[in-house]
This record gives C-alpha cells, structure tokens and sequence, in this order.
C-alpha cells in the first residue's frame, strides 16, 4: 500500500493533494443554489463526536454535577490522574462544557471530570493513566480501543465519556489478577497472537468478551465476532489459535 493510501486510512480529515480540485457536489443534480450554509465535505466519527458535544449535555443543567473544566488541574487519585481543581459553575440552562461523572473501571470507583467531547478511550488514557487501550484509526474501524462497557465490548474512541456515567468498565489492565495473566493473555503470549501488538489490547478485550458468551465457539463464531477487529500484521491465524486455546483453558 502506498503512502497516500496510509495517511488516507489513518489521517481523520484527509487533505487533497495537490493534483486534485476537491470541490463539494453541487446539490439539486448541479443546479445553481441561492441557499447559504458551508460547503458539504467528507464527516467522520471523530469529527461528529466534536462537533456533537453539546449535545451529550442535552437535558443536563448546571447544578445537577454539571461542571466546566476550564482551568481545571489534574491530581493523583486512588486508582489514577483524576481532574479537579476550580470547575465553575454555568447557569441552568447553559450550554455545558463538562461533567462530573462516577465509574468503576476495572474494580476501583473513580470520580472524573470529563469534557463534553472527551471520548471514553481519552479519558481512560489521559485521565486515568490507562494506556494499555490504543487509539489506532479514532473513528471506530479497527477496534483496536476495545474495552468491556457493562460487560459488552464497545470501540472506546467512539463513545463518549459522559455516557458512561455509572458504568463498569474493563480494560486490559483489570483482566491480570494477583499478577496472573487472564487465560486469553496467556494463550496469546504462549501462540504469539501478535506481531507489532498495538491491535493485541483490542483483540484480548473482544475475545475475552466472546468467551464469556460461547464458552467452546467454533471457527466460524469466532471469526464472525473477531471480524470488526483489525490486523494490519495479518496475525490472524495466530489469533485464532489463542482463542481456541484460551476456550480449552478455560473449560479444563
């Protein structure tokens, strides 16, 4: 694949290059418009979720732990960074800039201040100091950001965090227990389910949530459930080998 090819795949907005006029499709099949309005262009996940930020505070007023994180601090809390510091409060009613939210992430409660457009792997990598979920695509095509919200395998680049408030959440760091591995890691480490091991979190997350489900899957369940989880290393095979090891590990 080529270089272009790769800054288009992970570049967000993709910029034209110079050989190219991009120009937005004229609406009405072409025909002259005295509508204003900025021109339509390419929308992606990541772009959306900024631009909808206000909208997570849709019926959600100061006053009700409705807070703004302008000149907010950071402070180190029992199970991480956490935000604090001033958070002034707006008036009922307006626009609102962040929140205060309560979550369980890998057993411990935590109380954050997230942003209104804070996504939940943000929040989990800078907030909470979890960086074992990789940001790889950022608008919800290669899972590599898999984490286990309410015990459902979700893309945490495209969720946001106020949404997530009173939600248990799993990462790659909760599934070690008194410093062993999790059957899943085991088998992944022991049949080299990995290459560069940046998609390794977001595979382990979704296939720890497949077995949880189908305890003894067959092939085809598990590359059904694994299809949205990519690979640019191609280590799929691997892959499949850990998951089936990890099935039979756990049913001995």
């Amino acid at each position: 694949m080529s270089t272009d090819d790769d800054r288009d795949i992970l570049d967000d907005e993709p910029q034209a290059t110079p050989a190219q006029s991009v120009s937005p499709p004229a609406p009405n099949g072409g025909a002259p418009t005295t509508s204003g309005g900025a021109p339509r262009g390419r929308a992606s996940r990541r772009s959306f979720l900024i631009g909808a930020a206000a909208g997570a505070g849709v019926g959600v007023i100061a006053g009700a732990g409705v807070v703004s994180v302008a000149g907010g601090g950071l402070a180190v809390g029992p199970g991480g960074v956490v935000r604090t510091g001033p958070a002034p409060r707006g008036q009922a009613g307006e626009p609102v800039t962040g929140q205060a939210i309560s979550v369980t992430v890998n057993g411990l409660p935590q109380d954050v201040y997230v942003r209104a457009n804070e996504t939940l792997a943000e929040m989990l990598r800078e907030d909470l100091g979890l960086t074992g979920t990789k940001i790889g695509c950022n608008r919800s095509e290669c899972s590599a950001c898999t984490v286990l919200l309410n015990g459902v395998p979700v893309n945490s680049c495209s969720e946001l965090a106020i949404r997530a408030n009173g939600a248990q959440i799993v990462t790659i760091e909760g599934l070690e227990k008194d410093g062993k591995l999790s059957p899943v890691q085991a088998a992944f480490a022991k049949n080299m389910g990995l290459q560069c091991g940046f998609c390794t979190p977001g595979q382990i997350m979704q296939a720890t949530a497949l077995l949880q489900r189908i305890p003894n899957p067959t092939d085809e369940q598990i590359m059904k459930h694994m299809s949205g989880n990519l690979c640019k290393c191609s280590a799929y095979p691997n892959i499949m080998a850990s998951i089936r090891e990890a099935a039979k590990t756990a049913r001995a």
